[in-house]
């Protein structure tokens, strides 16, 4: 975090300074703010968020041993074991956590060049995210969040990490119900928002499509007169927040794979085992662009930070360069595992129909002659009333694909297994486990060399866990 003193501190809080022994009001501190005690370094800056679960004011005791400096509570905490630290005292510690992101980059605003990224859409945030830092980072210091920090807590987290040298902030908005991306974007202004698709992930929450479309859209509505709204083209609901930018005097920049994608277009599309290849054009300018990571949907995630990085100055031959040095989204997002002889496509930290559908048809796509489609399907969550429906989905497609196939792992996805049974003409080529132990110890002995395999759930369903087992088993 930038430099303030604790009077500084506890004004940006609203909250009463109690100080330590030695501690003074203009006692500078500067350290990394968490809100995990394991994670704090000497000089840090603790948050006892209350949990569910647990509470952050038993680990006051545990991040001072740990360095820190500063404890933001809602209530005094008595040393622990002779161990004193100063406690700002606050009503609510998220919304000081919250409080402090805002205060924090305003300031670097103020006396730096500063300039914030925000990001949203029903899938794809957090590859859009990561390609995006690659290629700012060629720039100057980038700041973006690390893994899927996008939450009320996450966001501020990573606000917090910009310095005065920092030159771009990206920030990834998620949100499970409205109100939520309105306010994260409200912590820093954001220059340019990106928005992706409009669909049904977290649908249950939202209350529907176009619920959805409406909390997605507080992205666009947060940006200022002169800010710049990255929309796809070829997403009707995306594309119907143009009006909404225009209203805050925003500008609009389009793109997509459609004609209507007047500023960044992506054409030639080749779909390989070893990544996706096309040609990206930009403001007129094209050229060959080699995507390392999986999956033709990622084409529109490369697309979205070409737009982006171009509009904030950099050259397209720049950003194709960078971008191409990406190897995977991130871990369990598309990431190979395995060997040659049976690949493993760890794809099950999030999952919703969307991404669903768009990680099935890159199998069926990468999958040659003389190999085998195997799809291990777990649930998708946060469908509410849609769940049902939005399973059967996916085991309709999972057939209509041709996977040769289907291993369906849980009880909240085995309307995926008897939808595929219901649809298919087959001999048992789907199948249904309990659990992921059961499932890994069928395909220990169903996988076969030819074999192409993804695993595909979203992060509740732990599926993840169950590729790695595979990827080591089969590397």
């Amino acid at each position: 975090m930038i430099a303030l003193t604790i009077a500084q501190l506890a004004h940006a809080l609203g909250g009463e300074a109690h100080l330590a022994a030695g501690d003074t009001p203009e006692t500078v501190v500067s350290g990394a703010v968490d809100t995990d005690s394991r994670l704090i370094v000497s000089g840090g800056i603790f948050v006892a968020k209350p949990g569910e679960v647990t509470d952050g004011h038993n680990f006051v005791g545990a991040a001072v041993a740990n360095g820190a400096a500063v404890a933001i509570v809602e209530h005094l905490v008595k040393s622990d074991a002779g161990a004193e630290v100063t406690q700002i005292v606050v009503g609510d510690a998220i919304a000081a956590l919250a409080d402090l992101a805002r205060h924090v980059v305003a300031q670097v605003r103020a006396e730096g060049d500063l300039r914030v990224v925000g990001i949203t859409g029903s899938n794809g945030k957090t590859t859009t995210k990561n390609l995006l830092a690659r290629v700012l980072e060629g720039e100057g210091e980038t700041v973006s969040p690390k893994a899927s920090f996008n939450n009320e807590v996450g966001a501020p987290l990573t606000m917090l990490r910009v310095t005065p040298s920092t030159r771009f902030l990206v920030s990834e908005f998620g949100a499970s119900a409205p109100g939520e991306i309105a306010r994260l974007a409200g912590l820093v202004d954001p220059d340019v928002g990106i928005v992706l698709m409009v669909g049904m992930a977290h649908a249950g929450g939202f209350g529907g499509i176009e619920s959805t479309f409406q909390a997605k859209s507080e992205l666009v509505r947060a940006l200022g007169a002169g800010g710049l709204a990255v929309l796809n083209a070829d997403d009707a609901r995306v594309a119907a927040m143009a009006p909404i930018a225009a209203e805050r005097g925003a500008r609009v920049r389009w793109f997509g794979r459609g004609s209507a994608a007047i500023d960044v277009r992506a054409d030639d599309v080749v779909v390989t085992a070893s990544g996706t290849s096309f040609v990206v054009t930009a403001d007129g300018e094209s050229l060959p662009l080699r995507l390392q990571v999986l999956g033709e949907h990622h084409v529109m995630n490369a697309l979205a930070a070409i737009a982006a990085a171009t509009a904030l100055g950099v050259s397209l031959a720049a950003a194709v360069a960078r971008l191409e040095t990406v190897e995977i989204a991130e871990r369990w997002r598309m990431q190979p595992l395995g060997s040659e002889r049976v690949r493993i496509i760890n794809d099950a930290y999030n999952a919703s129909p969307d991404s669903m559908a768009a990680a099935l048809r890159t199998l069926a796509q990468i999958t040659g002659p003389g190999e085998r489609t195997v799809a291990v399907l777990g649930a998708m969550s946060e469908l509410g009333e849609y769940a049902e429906e939005e399973h059967d989905r996916v085991g309709l497609l999972a057939v209509r694909l041709g996977i040769q196939r289907i291993v369906v792992v849980g009880p909240e996805a085995r309307r995926m297994f008897l939808e595929a049974v219901a649809q298919g003409s087959w001999d048992a080529e789907a199948v249904f486990f309990a659990t992921a132990d059961e499932a890994y110890d069928y395909l220990l002995g169903e996988l076969r060399d030819g074999d192409r395999v993804l695993v595909k759930s979203s992060n509740s369903a732990g599926l993840r866990f169950l590729g790695d087992r595979l990827g080591e088993s089969f590397s």
